[in-house]
């Protein structure tokens, strides 16, 4: 078996309910009962659900209203970033002990590379086990990981044994895991995508390894290259330290359906100034401005202009916003507006991938 491309030794950290785990911690009275942090109002959405409360079909971005259909007994929280931000420096600082090369996805996830380390440990599944006891040492919380040679694959795997679990997949056994993998576990392909593949005869890596290239572009588009190469175990994304946004964007729920663009104007200033905010802290700029609405019917429309120089003011985004926003009648009721900037002026060209597809898998790693 032959994969072209250099093997890395990759550690995908999870952490387990992160959100809902911190409340049961700080309140030992929530222990083992099911909490949903957020969505407490009327309006509310569930930022993150406890096992206990997953167990009843509760998850993150229901609404409150179904989250307690679900789960009659269940108990909101009100969220505290402050505090998940703590914790997760806490958990950061664990994972600089033994490498440099860290890619925090949000504030519960990153990515490691462990292939040269600091703590001189060949093997990437006893580091993954030793970082999740040291995570419950100084935390009292629970982390899951997935090891492997690159990191589609070890997301993938970090979710086979959780929660308190991990799954190295060794470079022998890349093809095989892929094949037999439900293509619903496929990292990338959500629900949507799913059911397309159904229907084209593709329930599992093995279905859609036998597809060409040109049939997955044909039927997916830019994302048909992606699948081809995952499913064949390539995947050339390295673990980046200093993760640059791609956008940055603030958006707001409203108690009450909003159906008249006057009030709308008056959410999007005040939208238009925390992005401001966000902007100037981070001092970036960008040149695509995005409205997303969310209508009462809970469907999703975004409306995009790029101008042709950078902007970070407050007025020049709000004068963009309202332009998208009276481009096209609106369909319903609005329920939430958001407002994004991308194109931004951090961004770099992209360095060509490397074309080879074909390092021999035979190179002994002690994973």
């Amino acid at each position: 078996m032959d994969l072209d491309f250099p093997l890395r030794k990759i550690i995908h950290v999870d952490m387990d309910a992160f959100y809902a785990s911190v409340e049961q911690l700080d309140n030992p009275e929530l222990k083992g009962k099911p909490v949903a942090v957020g969505g407490g109002s009327p309006r509310g959405v569930v930022s993150a659900a406890s096992y206990e409360a997953r167990k009843f079909g509760v998850r993150s971005a229901m609404s409150g209203y179904l989250a307690q259909r679900n789960c009659p007994d269940l108990i909101f929280v009100k969220p505290r970033f402050e505090r998940y931000k703590e914790v997760s420096k806490q958990i950061r600082r664990i994972f600089l002990e033994y490498t440099d090369l860290v890619e925090p996805l949000s504030l519960d996830e990153a990515y490691l590379d462990v292939t040269e380390n600091k703590v001189g440990n060949p093997s990437a599944t006893l580091i993954a086990k030793e970082i999740r006891q040291k995570i419950w040492d100084r935390t009292g919380l629970t982390a899951s990981a997935g090891i492997s040679i690159n990191k589609f694959i070890a997301k993938v795997a970090s979710d086979y044994n959780k929660p308190n679990g991990q799954k190295t997949v060794n470079p022998e056994e890349v093809i095989q895991f892929l094949e037999e993998l439900d293509i619903r576990k496929f990292y990338g392909v959500g629900k949507v995508t799913a059911e397309k593949m159904y229907k084209l005869g593709i329930f599992t890596g093995k279905d859609l390894k036998e597809k060409s290239l040109e049939f997955l572009d044909g039927h997916f588009g830019k994302s048909g290259k992606f699948y081809y190469n995952v499913v064949r175990g390539i995947h050339h994304s390295t673990v980046k330290p200093h993760r640059i946004p791609k956008s940055v964007g603030a958006e707001r729920t409203f108690f009450e359906n909003l159906s008249s663009e006057v009030f709308m104007l008056e959410k999007l200033d005040h939208i238009a100034q925390e992005l401001e905010r966000r902007l100037q802290k981070s001092k970036i700029a960008g040149k695509t401005v995005t409205l997303k609405i969310k209508y009462s019917d809970f469907t999703l429309q975004t409306r995009s202009k790029t101008l042709l120089y950078y902007v970070a003011s407050k007025d020049l985004i709000l004068e963009t916003a309202k332009e998208l926003l009276y481009q096209s009648a609106l369909e319903n009721s609005v329920r939430l507006l958001g407002i994004s900037l991308a194109n931004l002026n951090t961004e770099k060209k992209k360095k060509e991938e490397p074309k080879k597809e074909t390092v021999s898998v035979q190179l002994k790693f002690d994973f």
